[in-house]
């Protein structure tokens, strides 16, 4: 990803540095468990931590490209710069292994890496969105269903519907990290047949991972296509927020807004302007990691025991999923932390309809006062419509159609005009929502 959607603690994961790293912890502990069991001595097992061990830096990095340029292999390129670290020992390095078991285990790492992040990211944006959903619980705004007015909710209860969205998404985060997080050191289509078992369980253990089941030569990438297919889902809900804070800033509703900043500028042209671009640009990232899932998905037929038309996939939208991802949660994070709410605005266009916000209940009392529903519904509906032609309030019209008087009198049908009404399970709805 480019610097301006990055963070450094994401994008060091997949940096080379970082990369080579665990590659060589990868196959110093590997050497460890090898000389154990007697397959190499001891002491070339002591060399390999004892002369390897030492950072990537831009030098051993530049070598190992080197070397790759001319072999056009990059796991023979690394262990080619480590055997000029190690010495004759590291003859002993890489026994019984093929490439996709420093690769797979490596990537599997990385994503455990970037995993972590991102759940810290998740718990921010929590914690925010809790923190301003009990700010406003009783905040009374419309509630829209198609865009349209509909009946009255609070603005806290818009803000747990999407804690409880993205408390979902953490979960599943959870377990895509349970999932991605297993090992494969099996060798050559996944045998075994040049290294024990327990080598993988050992360096496994090492790593913070599982051993894989069964893994051809390769880390089924079902597991990494249910992975990415999480990253987007969790970009779904961004984009979902997003898009609500874009709409309740609109000029012709401003009931929310994002924070503006002193000095800041929202166009070129026009001087008047303050537009939601944090909130379109999270929406555009959100596409950004959806995209990444599907050719995860189709990484998943590989040829036989293994093919690498995988790899160049994993080696981009590895890097810019988590990268983007983590990008994102953080800055909605702080779009909500900072997100201005203008609680008289949405008074003010709860009451903009003339009370047709309260027609349900009306039609609901007609049908308890002895009215058929569907004569409820015309009875209802008729006034209903005159003030939407701006021919009055509705409970004034109600108070003049003789099929409700005849039924309601008049201080129950006032009494229907009740905002407390539609709020009053809103306690109810937090404690199931923020119960832990």
């Amino acid at each position: 990803m480019i610097p301006r959607y990055s963070r450094p603690q994401m994008t060091t994961i997949w940096e080379p540095a970082n990369k080579f790293r665990i590659w060589f912890e990868i196959e110093a502990h590997a050497a460890d468990k090898l000389a154990e069991l007697g397959v190499i001595p001891t002491q070339s097992a002591k060399l390999v931590w004892e002369k390897g061990d030492k950072p990537y830096t831009q030098d051993r990095i530049d070598r190992i490209d080197t070397v790759e340029a001319e072999v056009k292999h990059d796991v023979i390129a690394f262990l080619t710069e480590l055997s000029e670290q190690v010495g004759e020992e590291a003859r002993f390095v890489h026994q019984g292994m093929t490439s996709s078991d420093v690769l797979d285990t490596c990537f599997n790492v990385q994503l455990t890496q970037a995993t972590d992040i991102l759940l810290e990211d998740m718990d921010k944006l929590l914690a925010a969105l809790k923190k301003r959903a009990y700010e406003t619980k009783d905040v009374p705004c419309m509630g829209r269903s198609h865009g349209i007015h509909a009946e009255p909710v609070t603005f806290g209860l818009k803000l747990a519907t999407f804690y409880a969205e993205f408390k979902r998404n953490r979960d599943r985060l959870v377990a895509a990290r349970e999932e991605i997080a297993t090992c494969a050191i099996s060798g050559a289509v996944g045998t075994f047949a040049n290294i024990d078992p327990s080598v993988e369980e050992h360096v496994a253990a090492k790593l913070g991972l599982k051993p894989e089941p069964v893994s051809t030569q390769v880390i089924p990438r079902d597991r990494h296509a249910a992975y990415f297919a999480v990253l987007g889902v969790i970009a779904s809900s961004i984009e979902h927020l997003a898009t609500e804070i874009r709409h309740l800033q609109r000029t012709e509703v401003r009931e929310v807004e994002e924070f503006f900043s002193k000095g800041q500028k929202g166009s070129s042209a026009m001087p008047h302007k303050r537009n939601p671009v944090l909130t379109e640009n999270l929406t555009g990232l959100a596409r950004l990691v959806r995209s990444m899932a599907i050719p995860a998905m189709e990484n998943v037929a590989l040829w036989h025991e293994r093919d690498i038309s995988h790899s160049s996939v994993e080696r981009n939208i590895g890097p810019d999923a988590t990268v983007t991802l983590d990008f994102a949660l953080m800055r909605l994070a702080n779009v909500v932390e900072n997100l201005v709410i203008y609680p008289e605005r949405m008074d003010e266009i709860l009451n903009q309809m003339g009370g047709l916000v309260f027609s349900q209940r009306v039609l609901l009392t007609l049908t308890q006062y002895g009215v058929s529903r569907e004569d409820s519904y015309r009875i209802v509906q008729r006034n209903a419509m005159k003030v939407w032609n701006r021919e009055g309030d509705l409970l004034s019209l109600l108070k003049t159609d003789e099929d409700v008087t005849a039924k309601i009198p008049t201080d129950k049908l006032e009494a229907l005009f009740d905002l407390g009404y539609h709020t009053k399970h809103v306690d109810t709805i937090f404690t199931r929502v923020f119960a832990d």
